[in-house]
């Protein structure tokens, strides 16, 4: 068996006996490394330390995975100005939020023979958030609905650190500002 020291050292080619004494001397474990090798690598070290960085490493890999959220928009081609600004504003805050959106345009009845009415909608509601997202893909019909996807500029882990540097400094200016007492409120 070969045997690699504690700190990568190669100690060379010991036999099974002598790298359990080696092992139990330095207070260590003796580890498997490369079975397959020939011969096969054992290493000495201390395993309930390593079992824990990797569990940590594997942690800290989690934390940083961000999970992509469709959300989804629904609009009728004859909209209201105040409605389409309504939904405009829930896009803008999907976006923000590092989000994607579909957007959604249901075609009723005769609505149907006039899709460019939607097409015109979306291509609208494209450039009004052009700051925030871009168009993954180009408006598309599918039967009694248009369909366009929006995505983020930027991508979801920027927009929750940001959030948490703003919700941070809110906190930072709260804690910072003078608190009225109820004589400096009566002499007023």
């Amino acid at each position: 068996m070969r045997l690699v020291g504690p700190n990568g050292e190669q100690v060379g080619i010991v036999r099974v006996e002598d790298a359990l004494r080696l092992a139990e001397e330095a207070n260590l474990d003796l580890v498997e490394v490369a079975p397959m090798a020939k011969p096969p690598v054992a290493k000495l070290m201390d395993f309930g330390k390593y079992k824990y960085e990797a569990a940590m490493k594997a942690r800290e890999a989690r934390k940083n995975q961000v999970n992509t959220v469709i959300k989804e928009i629904k609009l009728r081609p004859k909209i209201d100005p105040h409605d389409y600004g309504t939904k405009k504003g829930h896009v803008e805050r999907f976006l923000k939020a590092g989000d994607k959106v579909k957007v959604t345009i249901m075609f009723r009845g005769r609505e149907q023979s006039r899709p460019e009415l939607g097409r015109r909608l979306l291509e609208r509601l494209a450039t009004d958030i052009v700051e925030l997202g871009y168009v993954e893909s180009a408006p598309k019909q599918d039967g009694r609905n248009m369909i366009m996807v929006i995505a983020p500029t930027k991508k979801k882990s920027e927009a929750k650190a940001e959030q948490r540097r703003a919700r941070d400094a809110a906190a930072q200016e709260s804690v910072h500002e003078p608190e009225a007492t109820p004589e400096a409120t009566a002499a007023e």
